[in-house]
């Protein structure tokens, strides 16, 4: 008894068969039955068959966003949003904004602030002093969610008194006199200020997370493949969202696994494996063999413009090694978030020495990177988890922006080579990291083919070489970032998963410009519409 039948202008199935003539899709206790044409599929129907018509529409997999933090999420994106602020003079403008929209509150807050915006500037709390006065309790969260910016008060109450330097460059940063800058760098230093401020409330952050998995399956994303377990009621909150229904979107969660992890705590990992609720679930784990290049933090070959840069997170970096080989003889996969061109080297070799056979195992990231890295990756099947917008809306043409700074012409020139790794054969699986970057899909996948912001028509190209295809960019976030987690998934096919997205425009055949306008009218998971909301 088929439930629905989706009818469009188009199904593009991604099997490879070339969608001839395939406009409907027919359903059945959440599988795809049969697709094909309507005059083939409508006859499947009986009384009860739910049928959905878009006839200027296109039928696709549902998306996959490969790199996401929504849980994580709730305790970055606090207050005002600086996002897009690119001068000096914005960030005290957007300060001023913020000061009077959060007077009366305890904490002044903000979020996804790119180093850029200083100038040149050592990246400090002067501007929070200037605005808001150094006894506001105030702290701004970075854009790379590594690293937050805390007023002099604020680091009094969390019991920071004194710069702390530690050897994988993290801690709390002080100027040439020896006294804080404000800059805190990485998560142990962060947290120790993100303790002292006030939570929300449980019931919020449900509310919160819940209408954030909405917003999410409103562009079109079916699946995140969630790179944390940080927060302590993170499955708590999603057990209370399906104790009243379904998640929105579906989620497949990798706690980190960090130098600081014990034995006992591994085994932990291990055991929570497959652990979760109808549409969430624990799989993998995350590691971190560096931090990034604005903190400083990145594993470099050579030291950047300041210095820095010269270490992993793992101290010595073998203990990361032997932690990997632990967990893929447990057959439990792994993604390592490796940015500098000696963490991704260190990661590729590391993964690429495993037996092979095993489960998959991934790289986040890969901003700055050498060929022959890149030849092993493929060579050695590894998955190259990689986000479009981190380059496209940080990275300058003319290398002022403080990522290129750092690194210097010859490395900056290697950023975020998604050409050059579809082109050797690797998997290519694309996401957002949601916060660092806008979970839309659609302008990810437009910057991942122009190489610039699609959203700021005057930006730069930024290696024009690395554009992808309209077909690579949507295989990113369908088939490809299915065989990141070792599925056949991302097609639609008779047998699949029912996992779809119905959308205004062709991906395959619309432009760059034209995906940004595209209106997602429906999004299924599991057979079931997540977008919009069925009336109850």
């Amino acid at each position: 008894m088929v439930d629905t039948i989706i009818i469009a202008a188009r199904v593009r199935t991604l099997d490879g068969s070339g969608d001839l003539a395939a406009d409907a899709v027919a359903i059945t206790d959440g599988t795809i039955t049969a697709v094909g044409p309507r005059a083939e599929i409508l006859p499947l129907a009986r009384p009860s068959t739910h049928l959905i018509t878009h006839p200027q529409a296109t039928i696709i997999p549902g998306l996959v966003d490969a790199h996401s933090h929504p849980i994580y999420s709730l305790g970055i994106v606090r207050g005002i949003s600086l996002v897009g602020v690119r001068t000096y003079a914005e960030l005290i403008a957007a300060l001023e904004r913020g000061r009077d929209a959060q007077r009366g509150e305890e904490w002044f807050s903000a979020w996804g602030l790119d180093p850029s915006a200083f100038e040149g500037r050592p990246i400090s709390n002067a501007a929070l002093h200037d605005v808001l006065g150094a006894e506001r309790l105030a702290y701004v969260k970075m854009f790379d969610a590594h690293s937050g910016i805390a007023s002099a008060s604020a680091l009094t109450l969390a019991g920071i008194d004194t710069p702390i330097a530690y050897p994988d460059g993290s801690g709390a940063a002080g100027d040439a006199s020896g006294a804080l800058t404000g800059h805190v760098i990485e998560f142990p230093t962060m947290e120790l200020v993100e303790k002292a401020m006030p939570p929300h409330t449980f019931d919020d952050r449900v509310l919160q997370l819940r209408s954030l998995l909405r917003d999410m399956a409103a562009v079109g994303i079916a699946s995140a493949h969630v790179m944390d377990l940080q927060d302590s009621d993170a499955l708590d909150l999603l057990a209370a969202i399906e104790s009243d229904g379904d998640l929105p979107v579906r989620l497949r969660i990798s706690p980190w696994c960090q130098p600081t992890t014990t034995d006992a705590e591994v085994a932990d990992l291990i055991a929570a494996q497959g652990q979760g609720g109808r549409r969430y679930r624990i799989e993998g784990v995350k590691f971190f063999i560096d931090g990034t290049v604005e903190g400083g933090t990145a594993w470099l070959a050579q030291p950047d413009s300041d210095g820095e840069g010269r270490a992993s997170a793992w101290q010595p970096a073998e203990a990361y090694a032997a932690r990997v080989r632990l967990f893929d003889d447990a057959g439990v996969p792994t993604a390592t978030h490796a940015i500098g061109d000696q963490g991704i080297r260190f990661a590729a070799e590391t993964l690429a020495a495993l037996p092979a056979g095993g489960v998959p195992h991934r790289i986040e990231h890969i901003e700055t990177v050498d060929d022959d890295v890149i030849d092993l990756i493929a060579r050695s099947g590894i998955v190259a988890s990689m986000q479009p917008t981190h380059c496209t809306h940080h990275v300058r043409g003319d290398g002022s922006d403080d990522w290129s700074r750092r690194l210097g012409p010859e490395r900056a020139g290697r950023a975020w080579r998604t050409g050059d790794v579809r082109r050797s054969g690797a998997v290519l699986a694309l996401g957002s990291d949601w916060p660092v970057a806008a979970f839309d899909p659609w302008e990810i996948m437009a910057d991942a083919r122009l190489r610039r912001s699609v959203s700021a028509p005057r930006s730069t190209v930024v290696g024009a070489d690395q554009a992808l295809t309209a077909s690579e960019a949507l295989e990113g976030y369908t088939t490809h970032a299915h065989r990141a987690v070792a599925s056949d998934g991302g097609r639609v096919v008779a047998g699949a998963t029912a996992d779809l997205v119905v959308v205004d425009v062709d991906p395959l055949e619309a432009s760059p410009q034209e995906l940004t306008s595209a209106r997602v009218l429906l999004t299924v998971v599991d057979g079931v519409p997540t977008h919009p909301i069925p009336a109850r």
